[in-house]
């Protein structure tokens, strides 16, 4: 007899390092790697509900001066909370981010696996990195099998 397959919320348990992260533009359909071609970054959800996402793009310097840390700030994604799962919809409820305005709201995001990656997508939302324009964020996580 086989073991029953894994559900989404056994499977997002753990630590996952970034892979990409995708702009769709809805107006244009273009998507962009935003952080680059190497972006940094992890992903952890503990078997217990919480959740910390920090991504960076790659080719970062150590700003020095303060329109370089403001350029840095704009330039990345960091926010935790609780997180539940229904099907393949991921919602966290957000306690502290980079983006104040995160803070006390929902971020709901749609999860699939294929194999050892973990794919998240937004829906379509202005979003505060991109000056309103709506956007689609597609970002891939491959599981970190070194810890």
């Amino acid at each position: 007899m086989s073991a029953a397959p894994a559900t989404e919320k056994e499977l997002i348990v753990g630590v996952w390092k970034l892979v990409s992260v995708m702009y769709e533009d809805q107006e244009t359909k273009v998507r962009t790697p935003i952080m680059g071609e190497h972006p940094r970054g992890y992903q952890i959800a503990t078997r217990d509900g919480r959740w910390l996402a920090l991504a960076t793009p790659d080719g970062r310097e150590v700003p020095a001066t303060d329109e370089q840390r403001a350029h840095a700030f704009r330039t990345m994604i960091a926010y935790s909370g609780r997180y539940r799962i229904e099907g393949n919809t991921i919602t966290t409820k957000v306690e502290v981010a980079w983006n104040e305005s995160w803070v006390g709201g929902d971020q709901v995001r749609v999860i699939r696996f294929e194999g050892d990656r973990l794919l998240i997508e937004s829906p379509p939302m202005p979003h505060p990195n991109m000056y309103g324009k709506t956007m689609r964020v597609i970002v891939v996580w491959q599981r970190d099998e070194a810890l």
